[in-house]
């Protein structure tokens, strides 16, 4: 995990957020709207208290706030240059931040209403201490990861320099969701989401686009081709 902080406290540094939230480039512009509009499809946030584990440079904090219309939203993150930059954007919103470690939150049990793991469990060590101090903390989780039935995620996991530097991994859905039973919780709301990677050519983007709606309403192609896992946990872990 230490190696994958250091290489998001470089992005943050060398350009002023992370790579994959700039949405300077279409394709990460696409595939961050996609995962936001399927978060809020699963769950209310509004008027909630809402803890961000792994909020990052806060990119996708605002955009929950700014269209969930939640109460408040408290982030914690590991990366401390990442957190720096979260706190110059949060202007006059009701949005504080500390950097923290997902797996032993220094927050108290019920402290929140929701939690939001948005692409976190497969940068920790101990994913699963990590889910379970979440639904510690909220009687709700919304998880989002990468879906680890795309053969074309594993295989760049392997190869591309990217992944390999930020230690990215993806999980089986069907992995994910036992955790969170064993843990105590009751898994609903899942879908597989989103075709547009963050980091292709823009007419690519566009393509991957169009035929996105298609691809997601076919569940064996759904369940192979498209990037992320989105599903919600009720209930509290086990003591």
């Amino acid at each position: 995990m230490e190696k994958a902080v250091s290489a998001f406290n470089r992005d943050v540094v060398a350009n002023e957020g992370y790579l994959y939230a700039n949405k300077a480039r279409l394709s990460s512009a696409l595939a961050t709207r996609r995962l936001t509009d399927a978060v809020l499809a699963v769950a209310s946030f509004r008027g909630k208290r809402v803890l961000d584990v792994g909020c990052g440079d806060g990119t996708y904090t605002l955009e929950l706030f700014d269209r969930g219309a939640p109460a408040s939203i408290h982030g914690i993150d590991h990366a401390d240059e990442a957190v720096k930059i979260a706190r110059t954007r949060v202007g006059d919103r009701p949005i504080t931040y500390e950097v923290g470690s997902a797996e032993s939150l220094p927050l108290g049990d019920d402290s929140f209403d929701i939690v939001q793991l948005r692409g976190v469990l497969h940068h920790v060590d101990r994913p699963v201490d990590a889910l379970r101090e979440a639904m510690r903390v909220a009687p709700l989780v919304v998880v989002t990861e990468p879906n680890g039935y795309n053969p074309i995620l594993k295989v760049l996991e392997k190869v591309s320099r990217y992944h390999v530097e930020h230690e990215e991994r993806s999980f089986f859905p069907f992995t994910l969701h036992s955790w969170a039973r064993k843990l105590g919780g009751t898994v609903r709301s899942s879908t597989a989401v989103g075709l547009v990677p963050f980091f292709c050519p823009d007419g690519f983007a566009r393509f991957l686009k169009a035929i996105e709606p298609i691809v997601e309403r076919v569940p064996v192609v759904r369940s192979v081709s498209v990037g992320t896992e989105v599903f919600v946990v009720e209930g509290h872990a086990k003591r």
